[in-house]
């Protein structure tokens, strides 16, 4: 049995990342799983308010340090369960922001042999301000804050621009390139960064 398909998109909170992987989830010609970090750390908050409602801690912890104590092992667990799917010969969607080195290079370690399809989620930063007001749900200016890091890469597999292309567009240009059998070669291609920090936070939808 082969490896299941990693699908690692990669974009900014409101890029249209979610929205496409349901799009691919509920098409009928390749089975896809999607696996969102969101939920891990959704379940992670839904635990600690559960077991302990009405815990008070007596000091303050910076952000940076909750991160390298809690989210960025979270953050890996994500990415091994992940490679679990696809070892298990499951087709994976990746819904994540990787917007720090730390996670990019966890990420390329523990995808390095999998079939992993680099898809760059292309959206302008108006655009994306446009989306955050009107949906309401997001912290304003957090696209804006992950804009520079997400986008650094000069390569990908495939792009999709969701100023450009609607949801379901965007969709059948992956499948397209998936059934062309074409070779997935741009993730193997990046290389580890120096660790310069870990995330300030946990807003990174």
């Amino acid at each position: 049995m082969k490896q299941g398909i990693i699908v690692l998109m990669n974009g900014t909170s409101s890029a249209g990342k979610t929205i496409i992987s349901m799009e691919l989830i509920n098409q009928k010609e390749i089975l896809f799983h999607h696996l969102s970090i969101d939920d891990f750390l959704h379940n992670f908050n839904e635990f600690i308010d559960k077991k302990f409602p009405n815990i008070k801690p007596t000091r303050n912890v910076d952000d940076h340090v909750v991160a390298q104590i809690i989210f960025d092992p979270i953050a890996s667990m994500f990415y091994s369960t992940v490679k679990l799917f696809s070892e298990m010969g499951l087709n994976v969607i990746v819904d994540t922001v990787i917007e720090n080195d730390k996670w990019f290079n966890d990420c390329l370690d523990v995808f390095s042999d999998q079939p992993t399809l680099f898809i760059g989620v292309i959206c302008s930063k108006e655009e994306l301000i446009r989306r955050e007001q009107i949906r309401g749900d997001r912290q304003i200016g957090l696209a804006s804050s992950q804009y520079d890091k997400v986008y650094c890469f000069n390569e990908y597999d495939l792009e999709v621009n969701t100023e450009e292309l609607n949801p379901t567009e965007c969709a059948e240009k992956i499948l397209s390139f998936i059934k062309s059998d074409k070779d997935y070669s741009a993730f193997k291609k990046l290389r580890k960064r120096n660790i310069s920090g870990s995330i300030e936070g946990v807003s990174i939808r």
